[in-house]
């Protein structure tokens, strides 16, 4: 069959082996494969994300001088079962899968093992197991995007976002993007989303962002109406003895239940849920810097170098530092049926289709913001060009 191989940072398109599905499998033809910031890191730094992911105990995550065929976005349709499978579709069903495969003893992230190939090509395999339905004629394009969109969902969930807070959105590229539609489908009421390219704080607006902010040209932190929000502890020690004075007045009021009452209600300072979706080093600490006090970050971008923050700067100002990485399998069926009931729509994410032959120039443009944020992959198209 045809696919795109990965091999020391080249991209080379021909003809491999067809996949046979093992036991508990299904072959699945491709229609849609999405082209996912994580291709293009693992292009050039197969080997540093290697050595992390065996930091965590995946020791088979893809290597340089691995030939490996990318691709974990993919829709497709049900094509043929592995032995002891149950068969629960027919053939020629539309179903997408989680990219995670069981081969032999071992577990494999499907497009970023050489034990798994992946969606850049006309066939791939899944585990029954992990492979849904897709309902309500979802398109093949917006079915692919239920991985980056689940894992949006999980970096949302992970926030613990009231309607009612404000949230910044550091960074529009794919999952930025993603991050923006998700909100905006829970009900989030103020989204600020910033971003030094025009091109993405445009499809930013189109995803529902309520403030699009260029940090060139202003702060995200002074562009949308700050209520209960602070940067300067003496604002807060202020708070709190004005507060002691007034209620210190009252006779046999118990002061500090009106404390425990303010914190209940949610009237005590507090800032944004805030977004990390950049992954380049300085980005943590400058949000550390800007943000309001009492602010939650919830870091998304993968950043690929060491880089380094000020703890105390962050202790000063009891800022919450969380980290989200893919999504369990309730969120990636819970993310599909957002997509076709229609409750999120992933269309502005979705800048470009191309085939299998055009995969290298596709990376060469994703390379420019101002052009692209999410370019599918059509295995039956046949030409190279965008």
């Amino acid at each position: 069959m045809k696919a795109v191989v990965c091999t020391e940072t080249r991209l080379e398109f021909g003809d491999v082996p067809a996949p046979i599905p093992a036991r508990g499998q299904v072959l699945i033809d491709v229609s849609r494969c999405g082209i996912c910031g994580s291709d293009l890191h693992a292009r050039v730094h197969a080997d540093e994300m290697a050595e992390l992911a065996a930091e965590t105990g995946y020791r088979d995550f893809m290597r340089s001088h691995q030939r490996v065929v990318l691709g974990h976005e993919f829709s497709g349709t049900v094509a043929g079962y592995g032995p002891g499978c149950r068969k629960r579709w027919p053939v020629g069903t539309a179903v997408v899968a989680l990219p995670i495969v069981r081969t032999g003893a071992g577990i494999h992230l499907t497009g970023l093992s050489a034990s798994a190939p992946g969606g850049y090509a006309e066939q791939v395999v899944v585990q029954e197991s992990m492979t849904l339905p897709v309902p309500n004629g979802l398109t093949a394009e917006k079915a692919a995007l239920t991985e980056p969109m689940a894992v949006a969902w999980h970096a949302v969930r992970k926030g613990d976002v009231g309607k009612r807070r404000n949230v910044v959105v550091i960074g529009c590229g794919p999952i930025g993007l993603a991050v923006i539609s998700m909100l905006k489908a829970t009900g989030v009421r103020t989204v600020v989303a910033a971003d030094f390219s025009t091109r993405r704080r445009e499809l930013a607006r189109q995803c529902g962002a309520d403030v699009v902010v260029d940090p060139a040209a202003a702060s995200p932190w002074t562009s949308y109406p700050r209520r209960r929000e602070t940067t300067s502890i003496t604002d807060v020690l202020g708070l709190g003895l004005d507060t002691m004075e007034n209620l210190r007045r009252i006779p046999r009021l118990p002061w500090w239940h009106a404390f425990a009452l303010a914190d209940t209600v949610g009237a005590t300072p507090s800032g944004p849920v805030v977004f990390e979706c950049v992954g380049l080093p300085g980005v943590i600490d400058g949000i550390l810097a800007g943000a309001p006090l009492r602010s939650r970050v919830v870091v998304v971008g993968v950043c690929m170098e060491t880089d380094t923050f000020r703890p105390a700067l962050a202790v000063n100002k009891e800022i919450e530092l969380r980290f989200a990485v893919a999504y369990d399998p309730r969120e990636f069926r819970d993310t599909l049926h957002m997509l076709a009931d229609g409750k999120v729509d992933p269309t502005p994410l979705i800048t470009g289709t191309v085939g299998l032959p055009g995969v290298e120039s596709a990376f060469a443009a994703l390379g420019d913001p101002e052009v692209h944020a999410k370019i599918l992959i059509d295995p039956e198209i046949s030409t190279a060009s965008l």
